[in-house]
């Protein structure tokens, strides 16, 4: 049993445990240069440190067990877990600025909308393995995916938190996609989702109540201050404030501890969400081009673990991590530079928040233990 553990204790992949300390030290580094001038959040950084050391632990429990075993035999039974969570939190969650999205567990708070994304990645690649490789059916593979993704998906936008909503969209299409969707079904969705949105704009000219219905009014106005970020200069002060702060930085960035914008609050939540307005100004474009190149580095190496997984379930669930990862890094940097509407999505592995980084490390847990499994058999529970 001993000699077991260890042996795969050495299959782990080193490289991607190095990727994480790196993101570490990065992230302590700029939650320090966030809060070291404040008395609410001074120390902030210190339980940042706490938090990812102590992940470390149960990210590498996880890459021992046999991620097989999980999904085979514990993707239905954690997704109804997750669903039930969520309707908890409907009913008896804390209710911070306007969203009800969080459990308080006294010594956290818990968002059960992060550890959901996990578990709908494990169901959909227990659902596509059940189709050994081949092409997926509409009615049989696709909608079924569908509504494993959608139930969760409108629990978490009624919270509201389109953000997170819609890396579940995202989580689905990049598995739909790997998992051997046909062009016309593709096609099918494309213009599903063209229609959707088409409808809904045409609502906003000619049944504007219906249309309040379907889009919040705070979400409406985030899309007009997007669009004319000047119409609004109250609203979008912190998109215009985000946007002068990054630019500032310039090539090398004025400096650690020396950003003007940052260390004189003008950037709301600059420890957690708009924790990379921090980097860009204080570190600049080198500081935010090392930063992405890390985020490249640790994406390449899980896809070059999913094409040597010799499972499909294994390549399934790496995929679901890296395009939840993908669409949290873009939708992150480019709501602080302009490029997208404002909404509450953390930068993986430097923001601080404590639902985040669990999500998070649990996801490179399930990453590594496919790495370490993914040349042996698989016998418990095996069909």
């Amino acid at each position: 049993m001993i000699k077991d553990m260890l042996l795969r204790a050495k299959k782990i992949d080193l490289i991607i445990i190095a990727l994480l300390l790196c993101f570490m030290a990065i992230s302590t580094i700029v939650i320090y240069s966030a809060t070291h001038n404040t008395t609410k959040f001074a120390g902030l950084h210190v339980n940042n440190l706490v938090m990812f050391s102590a992940m470390f632990v149960p990210m590498l429990i996880l890459a021992m067990l046999d991620y097989r075993g999980i999904v085979r035999h514990l993707s239905v039974i954690l997704y109804v877990i997750g669903i039930l969570l969520l309707i908890f939190v409907m009913f008896k969650g804390m209710n911070i600025n306007g969203s009800q999205r969080w459990i308080n567990l006294h010594f956290m708070q818990f968002q059960p909308s992060e550890l959901a994304k996990i578990f709908v990645i494990l169901l959909l690649a227990k659902m596509l393995e059940n189709r050994k490789g081949e092409y997926l059916r509409l009615f049989q593979d696709i909608l079924p995916m569908i509504v494993v993704m959608g139930i969760p998906c409108l629990m978490v936008m009624n919270q509201p938190d389109l953000g997170t909503s819609i890396v579940f969209v995202c989580i689905l299409i990049g598995m739909l996609w790997i998992g051997k969707i046909r062009i016309k079904h593709g096609l099918i969705g494309l213009f599903g989702i063209v229609g959707i949105i088409g409808s809904i704009t045409m609502l906003y000219f000619v049944d504007v109540p219906l249309f309040n219905k379907i889009v919040k009014p705070h979400q409406l106005h985030r899309i007009q201050t997007f669009i004319n970020p000047a119409s609004d200069p109250d609203q979008s002060y912190h998109v215009l404030n985000s946007i002068k702060a990054v630019s500032s930085g310039e090539l090398m960035g004025e400096g650690f501890l020396h950003g003007k914008m940052v260390q004189s609050g003008y950037i709301p939540y600059d420890y957690a969400d708009s924790i990379y307005v921090v980097i860009g100004e204080e570190f600049g474009f080198v500081g935010s081009a090392v930063l992405l190149l890390l985020y490249f580095f640790l994406i390449y190496r899980m896809i070059r673990i999913a094409m040597a997984s010799e499972d499909v379930a294994g390549s399934y669930l790496i995929i679901g991590v890296i395009s939840m990862f993908t669409l949290q890094i873009f939708e992150n940097i480019a709501m602080h530079t302009g490029l997208m509407p404002l909404t509450g999505i953390a930068l993986p592995f430097v923001s601080y928040g404590g639902s985040s980084l669990m999500t998070n490390m649990l996801s490179m847990g399930l990453v590594l233990s496919v790495s370490v499994h993914q040349s042996k058999p698989f016998h418990f529970g095996e069909e």
